[in-house]
């Protein structure tokens, strides 16, 4: 399987490398701002791929939504640089030259129709070379988003917002409607799919060198969901790669018409799903509701080092 990446990492967008790179071809990390700004989301990748040990090339994006600023950043969650503030060296390698939606276009023109493009942060690069070439969807085997609440229960500023939808709505918009098909991984399937903090604090035993840094880096997150009462990880970028890696993982979806809601004060960015086929549009999301959660956690196992 050839992988194409867009990313801001961020946490669970670490821990969704690893996996990638544990159970696939990656063909390059395409980076946006999101999580954090663009200099450090672009920094995160170089560390990360370089603590991998694979020559994976990074090409550095968008800075800033399309049309208008975000709301916020997640530093909160993954901490003011991202990787939990934890103060690791930076990589000795270099970023590439070429924009992320470039690169994109080229790698899909290089690889016809054998590319799995996976999406785990806001969808801007892409929808800047959508706007370049609108023949891409073509191009792509098939498309993973990470990104949504479907039943309106987000994680951003707005009660019914997810984070990488509401960061860059124009963004999603313009991905929705030129893809004719994509699974969509949503924050509430992330919420039903946590891991559980002792789990985790095993694979950390267990594992080598990349379960130690994703235990430095997460450290700040894992605390941050404990003091919001959350069981376990919310690891969302882990699950939608998982679901990239594997779709037989996937053991209930809804396909329906999702599109993005851009002008509502209390809604934008929200994703609105046609539960009834009532717009009479076609469906462009198979929405991911339940996941093999054993699969998940031997995936995730593996990518950290241990048994999987």
């Amino acid at each position: 399987m050839l992988l194409l990446i867009d990313t801001d990492p961020g946490v669970d967008d670490a821990l969704a490398i690893l996996m990638a790179h544990a159970h696939a071809e990656v063909l390059g990390l395409t980076i946006a701002a999101g999580n954090v700004g663009l200099a450090q989301t672009t920094a995160n990748a170089l560390k990360l791929v370089e603590v991998i040990g694979a020559d994976t090339p990074v090409f550095p994006g968008c800075a800033a939504p399309l049309v208008h600023a975000p709301v916020a950043d997640a530093a909160f969650i993954h901490g003011r640089d991202g990787f939990g503030d934890v103060g690791w060296p930076p990589a000795t390698r270099k970023a590439e030259n070429e924009h992320a939606s470039l690169a994109m276009l080229r790698l899909t023109r290089e690889h016809p129709h054998a590319i799995t493009l996976v999406c785990i942060g806001p969808l801007t690069n892409l929808a800047v070379a959508l706007k370049l070439d609108p023949r891409l969807p073509q191009r792509v085997a098939r498309l993973v988003i990470m990104g949504g609440a479907v039943t309106g229960r987000g994680n951003y500023e707005s009660v019914p917002v997810e984070f990488n939808i509401g960061f860059d709505p124009e963004a999603a918009c313009v991905v929705f409607e030129a893809f004719p098909q994509f699974d969509l991984v949503d924050w509430e399937a992330t919420t039903r799919h946590g891991i559980d903090h002792a789990l985790l604090g095993q694979w950390f035993e267990r594992g080598d060198e990349r379960a130690r840094f994703f235990e430095a880096i997460s450290g700040h997150a894992r605390a941050a969901n404990l003091a919001r009462g959350r069981a376990g990880l919310m690891a969302a970028d882990a699950l939608a790669m998982a679901v990239a890696l594997q779709p037989e993982l996937v053991t209930r979806a809804e396909t329906r018409h999702v599109a993005v809601e851009m002008a509502g004060r209390l809604t934008r960015g929200a994703t609105v799903v046609d539960w009834n086929g009532m717009l009479g549009r076609p469906a462009n999301a198979r929405i991911v509701m339940e996941a093999d959660r054993a699969r998940f956690e031997a995936m995730v196992a593996a990518a950290l080092g241990g048994p999987g």
